[in-house]
Parts: structure tokens; sequence; C-alpha cells
């Protein structure tokens, strides 16, 4: 009686170490899933925060040099949301225009920006979108959107700051802009990254045709 309970009593305590090993990776197999979903949507929300740049040409022209360029993204929930309430959201596209120096830092010969206002009129439910003195409205939000994301012949240097060589180049900049959001929002948002939304572009200058 003494030896069967001893066996009895090994095959349950082998069965027990059994299930808890088992536990032990299940527990671990749903830790890695989880993990690996969060780190996909991780990624998903980066991808999403940074516009695709679709062309970008700089020309030279009797004006000056010239920009266009062409771009595409989406803005996040917290975004469309913050919009839908009523709060105008602000996009800034700034280029500077460069030339090499050997013997100091590169010097700035020109700079241009631009700065569009959005907002959500629920009078008339339409958004507006407003560049300097200049406004339109649009019944749709990804129209309103791809009149930001759409830019030509664009004057970002005068024609007597560049020369005939290869030193130059330009550093664009675009961002979707908190600093201009109002003051309770900015600091709610805190270091959201679906507020993150911006892109840089630096391409060099095209040599003047002979």
């Amino acid at each position: 009686m003494g030896a069967g309970a001893r066996v009895v009593g090994s095959q349950a305590g082998s069965r027990q170490a059994q299930q808890a090993r088992g536990g032990v990776l299940s527990r671990l197999l749903g830790s890695l899933a989880v993990a690996l979903l969060l780190l996909l949507a991780s990624a998903h929300v980066a991808r999403a925060e940074t516009p695709e740049l679709l062309s970008f040409e700089l020309k030279r022209a009797e004006e000056g040099l010239l920009l266009s360029y062409a771009m595409r993204f989406e803005l996040s929930r917290s975004v469309e949301d913050a919009l839908a309430r009523g709060v105008p959201i602000y996009f800034v596209a700034e280029a500077e225009v460069f030339r090499k120096r050997w013997y100091w830092r590169d010097q700035r010969i020109g700079s241009a920006s631009r700065t569009w206002r959005l907002a959500w009129q629920p009078l008339t439910r339409r958004y507006r979108l407003s560049l300097g003195s200049l406004s339109q409205s649009h019944d749709r939000l990804d129209d309103a959107l791809a009149v930001i994301q759409r830019t030509s012949g664009w004057k970002i240097a005068e024609p007597g700051a560049l020369d005939d060589g290869g030193r130059q180049y330009v550093e664009y900049r675009f961002r979707l802009d908190t600093d201009q959001l109002p003051r309770p929002l900015q600091i709610g948002l805190g270091n959201q990254a679906e507020w993150g939304l911006s892109l840089e572009h630096t391409v060099a200058v095209p040599a003047a045709e002979n």
C-alpha cells in the first residue's frame, strides 16, 4: 500500500508539474502575442504620422527659386475629434535655402514660410481653410487637406541670391503646429504621438542651365 501510494503520489505530482509548466508557457506566449500586437500598432501609428512625399521639385526662374511639391497624409483620430469640437488646427511649411561654405557655417540665402488654418464651422457644416488673407470653404475634410498637401511655384529665394554652381541646398519642413493650439489643449497633449505629424526633407538646388 505504501509503495502504491508513493507511485500514485509521484504521478499526481508529475501531472501538476506539467500543468504548471504548461501554464507558464501559455502566459509567456500570451505576453509575446500582446507585445507583438502593440509593436505592430505603434508601427502603424508611426507611419500614419509621417507624411508621404509624392514629389518635390526646385526650379530656377526669372523671379527666383520656385518650389513645387505634393504629399499625402491623414489626420489621427484625436486631431479629427478636436477639429470636430471646433478647435482650429494649424499647419506650417518652411523652406530655407543655404549656400555651403567650407570655412564657416553654411550661409542662409533665402527663406519662406506658410501657415494654414483649418477649422470646422458647425453652422454651415463646412471646413474653412485660410492662408494669410485668403480663405475658402470645403464640404469634405479630404478636399481641404488636398489644398494643404500640394503647392506649386512657391518662391523661396530671390534670383540675385543664387549663384550658378551646385553649392546650394534647400531644407524643407512641414508640421502640424501644436504651439498655435489653445493653451489648455497644449497642456493636455503632453507628448502624444498622434499630434506629431511632421516631415523634413533636404535637396540640392539644381545648377543654372547654360
